[in-house]
């Protein structure tokens, strides 16, 4: 069986930058021990999967460990293989997903504008014992919020953020606990980081569905409701976000690294 390849960073206009994220499009459904092998022969965040659907795609998406509930970046890479390769010259993609939806991506200038769920974070009551300890030295948050298994750390400075030294090992035995830390930025509106090692990935480099949750907490405290996003990883990345009610669209660019075939 050959399937076409793909890699996609996103959230940036530079190769080898922001989130990189394999994309294969298939015809069918294969099995999902199968989908899980690929995503781990990839050895990316996120691999996703999609299969055409009459005039949309269903969409999936795994990572090296396993499947995952929505993510933003992959989505972009599925919508920039889409729209710029397999059906170029359409302005907008439908993605039908198991656990999020609708999710329609469309062009929007030199961005790609996708309209996702808004997650409203809400104070932590339950925070996994040592969680704070492990995300390292430094300044102690100054609030925790929680949505859909995710933990928001809320730091008020961007060199906070940038500084953190966590402790993946730590963090990784308080599974299933994935933390967001987010500041105020000094160039842009808010910052972030995002860390997940019990899936496999100690530090995200750009986190689209994160910032589902971010935007609506920094539009609240910024009483804005556009807002230009940075991830401070080792690759870095930048999202624009503006809130429309229960929705929240995310818009980012994104650039083909590589082209190919898979071979099972």
């Amino acid at each position: 069986m050959r399937i076409p390849l793909f890699h996609v960073d996103a959230f940036t206009t530079e190769p080898f930058t922001g989130n990189p994220a394999a994309v294969c499009p298939l015809q069918t459904w294969l099995d999902d021990e199968t989908l899980r092998k690929v995503a781990a022969e990839n050895n990316l965040s996120e691999t996703a999967f999609f299969v055409p659907n009459a005039s949309h795609y269903e969409l999936r998406w795994f990572t090296p460990r396993g499947e995952v509930r929505l993510c933003g970046h992959a989505t972009l890479a599925s919508a920039y293989v889409v729209l710029n390769v397999l059906e170029a010259g359409l302005d907008t993609v439908q993605f039908e997903t198991r656990h999020s939806g609708i999710l329609t991506v469309r062009r929007d200038g030199d961005l790609f504008a996708m309209d996702f769920p808004t997650l409203f974070p809400k104070p932590c009551e339950n925070m996994p014992d040592g969680l704070v300890d492990a995300l390292g030295p430094g300044p102690r948050p100054s609030d925790l919020l929680e949505v859909n298994d995710v933990y928001l750390a809320v730091y008020e400075s961007e060199a906070a953020i940038q500084n953190m030294r966590p402790d993946f090992s730590r963090l990784e035995r308080l599974h299933p606990a994935v933390v967001a830390v987010t500041a105020p930025g000094e160039n842009v509106d808010f910052v972030s980081r995002y860390f997940k090692p019990s899936y496999g990935m100690p530090e995200d480099p750009v986190t689209g569905s994160a910032h589902c949750a971010l935007a609506p907490y920094w539009a609240q405290r910024l009483g804005k409701s556009q807002l230009h996003a940075r991830q401070l990883s080792e690759r870095g990345g930048e999202l624009w976000c503006e809130m429309a009610g229960d929705r929240v669209i995310l818009k980012g660019s994104a650039v083909l690294t590589m082209q190919g075939t898979l071979v099972i």
